[in-house]
Order: C-alpha cells, then sequence, then structure tokens
C-alpha cells in the first residue's frame, strides 16, 4: 500500500511538472508570436520581450530536469509495485494452498471423529457405567487421557516408574480389578508388557 501511495503521488507530482513545463512553453510561444509578429517597434521593449523568452527557456530546461527526475522516481516507484504486487499473489497463493490443506485436514478428522464417536458408543456399551463414569471424570480431569497403558512398571499417562509396593499391590489384584495410578490417579491398563 505505502508503495502504490508512492507510485500515485510521484505520478500527480509528474502530471504538475509537466504543466508547470507546458504553461512555459506556452508562454514562450505567446512571447515568440509576439516578437516575431512586428507589432513591437521599441528596441527597450523587444531587449525586454527577448530576455524574458531567454528566461523562459532557461526556466522550460530547469522545469523538463524536475520533470525527468520525478519520471525517474515514478519509474522506480512502478518497479516496486510490480514487485512487491507479485510478492503478495506469491504470498496470496500459498495462503490459499495451506488453507485449502487446513480444510482438507479439518474434513478428514471431522470424519475420523464420527468413526471414532461411533466405535466409543459401541464400546461403552460393553462397560460398567460406573467405570465409565469413572473414565469420563479422569478423562476431563486429566486432560483427555482417563486411561493409560502401564507399560514395564512405568504409567504412561504421568511418566512416573510406580514403586515396588504399587506394582505388588496391582500383581495381587484380580484381572477384573479397577486399577489407578498412585502418581496421576488414571486408571491403568494391564497388558503383558506392564513388567509385572
Amino acid at each position: 500500500m505505502a508503495a502504490q501511495t508512492e507510485e500515485s503521488d510521484t505520478a500527480r507530482e509528474q502530471t504538475k511538472a509537466e504543466q508547470d513545463v507546458d504553461q512555459v512553453r506556452q508562454r514562450a510561444a505567446r512571447d515568440q508570436q509576439r516578437l516575431d509578429s512586428g507589432a513591437i517597434t521599441s528596441p527597450k521593449d523587444l531587449e525586454n520581450l527577448q530576455r524574458e523568452i531567454a528566461s523562459l527557456a532557461k526556466r522550460q530546461g530547469d522545469l523538463e530536469d524536475v520533470v525527468l527526475e520525478v519520471m525517474e522516481r515514478r519509474e522506480s516507484a512502478q518497479e516496486r509495485v510490480a514487485e512487491l504486487t507479485e510478492r503478495v499473489g506469491s504470498v496470496q497463493s500459498k495462503i490459499d494452498d495451506a488453507s485449502g490443506r487446513r480444510d482438507a485436514a479439518y474434513e478428514s478428522l471431522d470424519a475420523e471423529a464420527a468413526t471414532v464417536t461411533k466405535e466409543r458408543e459401541v464400546v461403552a456399551g460393553a462397560v460398567p457405567a460406573d467405570l465409565l463414569k469413572l473414565y469420563d471424570k479422569l478423562r476431563e480431569q486429566q486432560g483427555g487421557i482417563g486411561a493409560a497403558k502401564l507399560y514395564q512398571r512405568t504409567c504412561q499417562g504421568c511418566r512416573q516408574e510406580l514403586s515396588i509396593t504399587d506394582i505388588n499391590d496391582i500383581r495381587a489384584a484380580a484381572p477384573d480389578t479397577v486399577v489407578r495410578c498412585e502418581n496421576c490417579r488414571r486408571i491403568l491398563v494391564r497388558t503383558s508388557e506392564s513388567g509385572l
């Protein structure tokens, strides 16, 4: 936007400078026409008119230099605008691509969530209500994870190794007994890799 504003400002500046040159050129042409017409007969007036024409020619040259300088700045500003416009287009293309991938990922996640929700409903129907209630409560308290695998005597929920006393208590518990981690209070899922 700043580059576009600069280009617009230099365009206005160029137009004004060109108008100034045109005014000086027109005035010099009028004066030259008066001089050529022979209507002025006084030598003093002729001398003044010739001086004015010479002064206008110098002024026109100075103004044309200003026009050239403004044109160079405008050209530079136009190049900058073109470069930035290209970069904005490139970035916008990347944004559009990333947004498309994000939207596709959302759709995929939504579909997966719907599938998992249906599967959970089926599994939840086979779990005793009090255990499901405990699991849901722990899941809410523990950031979405209510049960963790006991792997090599370590709770995979909090990554803490259980004490030998806790391991012995878990080892002695019946297979259908709900056991929990003493550190994070999550339900521990026992497997052949639990190290019991």
